[in-house]
């Protein structure tokens, strides 16, 4: 991975949970959620800062997924207030919140299997002329719209090098294939925020890099980013801040160097394997035998759990 110049000077004062940012994007108050008395999320305070790539990382059942499907609009909280672009989206729909410039990705990929991949990137558009009942019934007033809609989706097929599946139908596509399509069609609605749940789940190693180019070209072109991930070594390498979840509270900020040797975040994170490097157990990095295979076992198993109980509830 060739290193991109990190964004830093991103908060006021010491790193600390819920610390204050110098140009928070997204801030969020008292959010909580609870399912049969279990608190997924209890977030007194957090805020993410602009024009960065943040990671929100934890252990499995942190409650990260529930405070995307939150911030998004996907589930409604318990109580809390939360704002993007100092507007309150408290009670905002989700497609509602996606018009304003906030998109998010899925853990489980949600391409429509029986379009073809250019009709998928097409449904990404907003404010489309022609899906409104009047004016679709007269082609001429949302045909140019239309072709504009088209020209911009193939740009983006040929950025994400899915340019040659342009007719192929979703459904055809392998798993990484399908993650780079949703990253494509979130960015038609040109987002000023991206949100990614675990843009690596899943994904061919071979395709690994060019999706971690295309997150870092997000930042690049002006956009702010906050992914959920598991692989710390890439957190390490592309995240300019993490926020670390454990129990649906924030527990830690900082820089990823800082905030991986926090020990409240390795006791977290890595309960009894904190004597073992997070990019061994990540399997980015070599280590040696034992350890290191258990490691990554634990690791391999939390996350099919995960995406196992993700499948269940759809």
């Amino acid at each position: 991975m060739v290193p991109r110049e990190k964004t830093t000077g991103l908060h006021v004062g010491e790193a600390t949970p819920g610390c204050k940012k110098v140009d928070p994007i997204i801030v969020a108050d008292n959010v909580r959620r609870s399912f049969g008395g279990v608190h997924a999320v209890d977030v007194d305070h957090v805020e993410i800062p602009r024009g960065a790539i943040t990671a929100l990382i934890g252990p499995n059942g942190a409650g990260k997924t529930t405070f995307f499907n939150l911030l998004t609009g996907f589930d409604t909280p318990d109580e809390g207030k939360w704002s993007f672009n100092d507007r309150s989206l408290a009670g905002v729909p989700a497609f509602k919140v996606a018009r304003r410039g906030l998109v998010r990705t899925f853990q489980l990929t949600k391409a429509l299997g029986l379009l073809t991949v250019l009709e998928n990137m097409k449904l990404g558009a907003t404010e489309q002329r022609g899906e409104r009942f009047f004016t679709s019934l007269f082609p001429a007033a949302w045909r140019s719209q239309d072709k504009e809609i088209e020209e911009r989706a193939r740009e983006l097929l040929v950025r994400f090098k899915l340019d040659a599946k342009v007719d192929d139908y979703a459904a055809s596509l392998s798993g990484g294939q399908r993650k780079l399509l949703e990253m494509a069609r979130a960015l038609m609605s040109n987002p000023t925020l991206v949100m990614l749940d675990e843009p690596m789940a899943g994904v061919n190693p071979a395709l690994t890099q060019s999706l971690l180019d295309h997150i870092l070209d997000l930042k690049e072109q002006g956009m702010t980013v906050l992914f959920v991930e598991h692989d710390m070594h890439m957190v390490r390498h592309i995240a300019d801040w993490v926020v670390v979840m454990a129990e649906g509270k924030i527990v830690a900020e900082g820089d990823p160097s800082t905030v991986m040797s926090d020990p409240a975040v390795i006791d977290a994170y890595l309960g009894a394997h904190q004597d073992v490097d997070l990019g061994v157990v990540t399997g980015r990095v070599a280590g040696d035998g034992a350890d290191a295979d258990a490691s990554r076992h634990m690791i391999e198993e939390e996350s099919n759990d995960e995406l196992e109980r993700e499948e269940k509830k759809r």
